[in-house]
């Protein structure tokens, strides 16, 4: 996705640690035009799956923007698990384990029960995939809840890290919007389509 590339090399920045840092368009401040485009694009990839996708699923915070994008053009809801319970929340829920890199700390995940549905079609969309621990709790949900994956849609793939290769070894469809294949030296290069 051009468009994508075009603002990651203009306003993304390389920390030390492998961390492309893009909190000006996509993970703090969201550039909406940028998402809504995200949301076609994830739509045009995965509309003629041989299913119908019933609902988006994604894990707070930073994949909620991008799955909005993405339901509305499904005209599907969007379903995402939670880090932090409150109180208002069901005790009825499927939960996940979910070790955030940038973070350096494990998250318990929970998605009420009632939001999800045996044989239901998910797409998963999420903002970043680098080890793939967010997609792999969210993949243990939609297990839990016999809801059959459709496949993953992710803006930003960190191609350079495993998680995309385990994923797409255990069979799973991944379509991300760009690939970085290196971060060394400061330069982001993208993998060719």
């Amino acid at each position: 996705m051009d468009l994508l590339k075009q603002r990651i090399l203009k306003d993304g920045k390389v920390l030390d640690g492998d961390i492309l840092k893009v909190d000006s368009f996509i993970n703090h401040q969201i550039d909406p035009l940028l998402a809504f485009e995200t949301g076609r694009e994830f739509y045009q990839r995965f509309q003629n799956t041989h299913t119908q996708i019933d609902k988006i699923l994604t894990i707070e915070t930073s994949g909620i923007a991008f799955a909005l994008c993405a339901g509305y053009h499904f005209n599907v809801p969007v379903v995402f698990a939670k880090k932090h319970a409150g109180r208002n929340m069901s005790l009825d829920v499927y939960q996940g384990k979910v070790y955030s890199y940038t973070k350096r700390t494990e998250y318990t995940i929970s998605i009420a029960k009632q939001f999800l549905s045996p044989g239901e079609n998910i797409l998963v969309i999420d903002d970043f995939l680098a080890n793939g621990q967010a997609v792999l709790g969210l993949l243990d949900i939609a297990r839990q809840a016999c809801a059959n994956l459709s496949g993953v849609g992710i803006v930003i793939e960190k191609g350079f890290q495993p998680g995309g290769k385990m994923l797409r070894s255990q069979g799973v469809r991944v379509e991300s919007l760009v690939v970085i294949d290196s971060l060394k030296d400061n330069n982001i290069s993208f993998r060719e389509a």
